[in-house]
């Protein structure tokens, strides 16, 4: 994919390329990069959303689900128009409406350790908006053995949390970058912690915890500002309080 952009995407884009941080060759590098999505859902949703609209040359989605009435409620990339299809097939054709310069591949399939080092491996960035803990460690080890980047982020009722990994680099410290495993060094007991589907979620707290994804992934595209590698941000939606949590390898 040639970096130049046409007359129509310095117009689309130019509310960007007027920030000095992020200006033409910003640009150039989000119309270049690879971002793959893992899920379509209510994380995924504004990830691919802002993504797309942001001039992401090309996006992954990985989901191997159908769109049911329940999503509707904070999966927004989805409409009523969709249910029962499959989430990959309606996220690319909201993607197309909202962007059709950017390229969308869809890999309607659960992803295992069988398969995802292959995937990551295609891809400059990976965002995990999955909702299992098998899912996130295949993802973080997956990204870690490949050296990619990760933007990974957790949603539960009125809370969220959102962190970048990159354990192959290191801080400005010198030390070691943490990982996922360094975070939660081993997944809770099954039926610990309950799914949403359980314990329910507020349908706009996905938007604001996958908007900040978006807003990091594009932070690690273009280079600018700091990335949260080695800190935590917690979201209380209830208290409308943002609380950081600074954290190192094992």
């Amino acid at each position: 994919m040639t970096t130049t952009l046409t007359a129509d995407e310095i117009e689309r884009y130019a509310r960007h390329i007027v920030l000095p941080e992020v200006g033409g060759a910003g640009q150039q590098k989000l119309k270049q990069a690879r971002v793959l999505v893992i899920g379509a859902g209510g994380l995924g949703a504004p990830v691919l959303e802002y993504l797309a609209a942001a001039g992401v040359g090309t996006l992954g989605i990985v989901d191997d689900d159908t769109v049911s009435l329940s999503n509707l409620q904070r999966q927004v990339i989805h409409d009523t128009d969709t249910v029962g299809k499959l989430k990959t097939d309606s996220a690319r054709a909201a993607i197309a409406r909202i962007n059709p310069n950017t390229a969308v591949e869809t890999h309607t399939f659960r992803l295992s350790a069988d398969n995802a080092p292959a995937l990551v491996a295609r891809y400059d960035i990976v965002v995990d908006g999955s909702d299992n803990f098998e899912t996130r460690y295949t993802v973080a080890d997956a990204c870690a053995s490949a050296r990619k980047p990760l933007v990974h982020a957790a949603v539960g009722r009125f809370d969220g949390s959102v962190t970048v990994l990159k354990p192959f680099g290191v801080g400005k410290d010198g030390k070691p970058n943490p990982g996922y495993r360094d975070l939660f060094p081993e997944a809770p007991p099954p039926g610990l912690v309950p799914s949403c589907a359980e314990a329910g979620v507020l349908g706009a707290l996905t938007g604001v915890v996958g908007t900040l994804q978006a807003m990091e992934a594009i932070k690690l595209i273009t280079g600018i500002g700091e990335p949260l590698v080695g800190r935590l941000l917690l979201y209380d939606a209830l208290a409308a309080r943002f609380e950081t949590i600074r954290y190192g390898r094992r």
